[in-house]
Formats: structure tokens, sequence, C-alpha cells
């Protein structure tokens, strides 16, 4: 494997024919997402479901899902009480679990939300960082172990997505603006239950963990970082409206400096389908290339005092794809970007807002690699200091 960690080298890769390459199989993620995941497709398959995906994740759809996303975060606040302590990660995966939950499927019943997340957390928390490097690792000694927990809850998930599915078919997707409806949708053929089922499980996975990891970092700043916070509330004092948010810019600082400090996908990897010479180095069919994006967003070069968190970086300059891309690059870049980045406002505004936290520890744990994420390696605590009514400027 070859990696670059510099502008430069990373204006060559992108440089390169999309022909080129090809996911990297077997992948790490295949486990969690299955062979036929949007994120394993190669080829035309890729961009048949890439062109499905796109418009149910952008423009005036995301727009349609600022409420749903508002209310989760307020369920999930409803229970909290000054003294309390919560754990970022735990807390902005159920945040963000119910709203792929309800938005992917529609669902409003509470009760059949909170199982979807619960398993989706059981199943996560059990797909250990050497099940993804070391196949051989793979496997249940005696029926025991984390591989057999994590088997048994995609078990379980499938067949809740499977039952979700079959519903759908019997009952159509009038009256529905979700993605399984655009996902069921014959337009352009007919898709089987399993095709279904595997962009079902990597929306589900892919769309909640990284978003979650994001939030929970976010969180861990603001509270660690006096000048970071005050100027964020002050921002918010202006009681946006959810379609204002994308206008906010250094609540958008905030994000984008989360996501150059703690990218949650922290390789971009393609395998060459021929011999290339990249980087003064002649590689052959079959190797794998990548940029690190860890190495890339601390390039001092272009982030000065690259392990400082410092949102005004995005105030002064808009930096380069070659610089900074934290979803991805070119035809593979998440279709999910915008959607996940209108949520990050959202729940951080509605956070913000609503409560006072304080850090428990103004340590940063370390990233390490866990399901389809880079997460923290230990949990994030932020107490309680204070409750306010939950804030109704944003709702739209």
């Amino acid at each position: 494997m070859l990696f670059a960690g510099r502008a430069a080298a990373v204006r060559e890769f992108l440089s390169m024919p999309a022909s080129a390459f090809t996911p990297p199989m077997p992948n790490p993620i295949e486990p969690v997402v299955g062979a036929g995941s949007i994120i394993l497709l190669d080829g035309d398959p890729h961009k048949r479901e890439r062109a499905r995906f796109l418009p149910a994740l952008h423009g005036e759809r995301i727009r349609r899902y600022t409420d749903l996303m508002t209310a989760a975060v307020q369920r999930e606040m409803a229970t909290w009480r000054v003294g309390d302590v919560i754990d970022a990660r735990d807390t902005a995966q159920s945040i963000t679990l119910q709203i792929i939950v309800r938005a992917v499927f529609g669902i409003d019943e509470d009760e059949r939300c909170m199982d979807y997340v619960r398993v989706v957390k059981a199943m996560m928390k059990n797909y250990i960082a050497p099940f993804m490097f070391f196949r051989r690792l793979r496997r249940a000694p005696f029926g025991l172990g984390p591989w057999r927990r994590f088997t048994e809850h995609r078990r379980l998930l499938d067949t809740m997505l499977g039952e979700q599915i079959a519903l759908r078919r019997r009952t159509g997707s009038d009256g529905y603006d979700d993605v399984l409806a655009v996902l069921l949708s014959e337009t352009d053929g007919v898709r089987s239950d399993d095709e279904v089922l595997q962009q079902l499980r990597t929306l589900l996975v892919s769309g909640h963990e990284t978003s979650a990891t994001t939030l929970a970092w976010a969180l861990f700043h603001i509270h660690t970082d006096t000048t970071v916070r005050r100027r964020l509330l002050d921002e918010l004092a202006e009681h946006p409206t959810p379609d204002q948010l994308s206008g906010l810019p250094y609540l958008n600082a905030v994000i984008a400096e989360t996501l150059r400090l703690h990218p949650t996908v922290s390789i971009v990897v393609r395998q060459l389908t021929s011999p290339q010479k990249t980087w003064l180095w002649p590689r052959s069919e079959g190797d794998v290339i990548g940029i690190a994006l860890p190495a890339l967003h601390a390039d001092p070069q272009v982030w000065p005092d690259p392990g400082r968190f410092d949102p005004e970086r995005f105030l002064t300059r808009r930096p380069r794809p070659a610089e900074y891309s934290p979803f991805g690059y070119g035809h593979r870049r998440c279709p999910g970007a915008a959607f996940a980045t209108q949520e990050l406002a959202i729940a951080l505004a509605v956070i913000m807002t609503a409560v006072e936290l304080e850090a428990v520890s103004r340590k940063p744990p370390r990233s390490i690699p866990r399901g389809v994420a880079a997460v923290p390696g230990r949990p994030i605590r932020l107490r309680v200091t204070g409750v306010s009514a939950p804030p109704q400027t944003l709702v739209s």
C-alpha cells in the first residue's frame, strides 16, 4: 500500500481517471455493510446507486427533515437533569440513529425506532478493530465472544430490515417521503430485497456512526475552549431557524474544524485496475494506493499549528479539495455529506441553546478504528450544569 498525505500528491491522485480504480477487496467494512453496499460497488452499478441516493439526501428533501432532526435531539435531552453526566458519543449515536431511522423508513413509532437504535448500537459495539484487519479472527470460539455477538445482532437487524421492506412492498410507498420509498422505486429497474437491504444497512451504519463521532468531538472541543463556546453561543443568540443554520459562519466553521482534526474516515483507499506511475513510484495492477486524511489535515504548510482546534481557519480561507475533504473525493464522495452537515448543525444548535454542559476531563482521547469510522478510544463525558426550556426557534 502507498499513501499520500500532502496536497501536491493528492492533486495527482485526483487527476487519475476513475477507470484506474476500484474499491479494494477484501474490505474491512464488508461484514458490516455487505458486499453489495454502495460503498463497495464499482463501475455502472455504483453510478446507478449513487444517482438514486443523491436526490434522496439533498436539496428540498433534506430541508423537510429539519423538524425530524430537531425533535430527535430534544427527545434525547428530555431526561437530562442538572448533575447528570452523559457519554457524548453514546448520546450522539442515539440522536443520529433516531434521525436516520425516521428519515430512511418514515417510522413514527418511538418503540420501533428505539428497537433499531438498540440493535445497531449493540452490533457496532462488537465490531472491534481486530475484526476489521485480521479476517482469521472473525470466528466465535466455543460459540462465544464479540464476533458471535456481532453476527447475532447483524442477523437481527437484517430480519428487521427484511420485515420493513416486505411491509412497504405490500402497502406501497404512496404518501411516504423517505429514502426507502426512493430505493423501492422501479423507475430504473426492480431491485431485489437483498439489494435494498444492503443499501439500508449501509445507510443505518455509515449514516449514523460518522455523524455521531463528529458531534461528540465537536461537543468536546466546544466545552474545553471557553472562547469557542462563547463565540458560538453569541452567534446562536440571534435565534436562527433551521434553514438559516447553514449560513451561520462560525457554527459551520466549528463543524469543519472538527472534521479536519478528527476525520471520521481516516483513509481513502483505491485498488489499481492497471499499472500506474504514482508519486514517482511504479505501481502494479492490484496495488492499493490512497490518502491518509489525518496526515493531509495536519500538514503544517496548509494548517499552521495543526494540532490546535481553531475554527477561525475556515473563516479566513477556503481550503481546496486536495487540502481538505473529510467526505471523500469525486464520484465517490459521500452522497450523504449535505444531510450530515445539516444534521450536525441542528444538533449542535439545539444542544447549545437548551442546556449548559461542562467537560469532565479536558484531556482528549485517542481515536481508534471501529466499525466504519475512527471513534474516540474512551468516553467523552460531559456534565449537565444547567437546563432551559426546549428552543422554539429551531422549529420551522
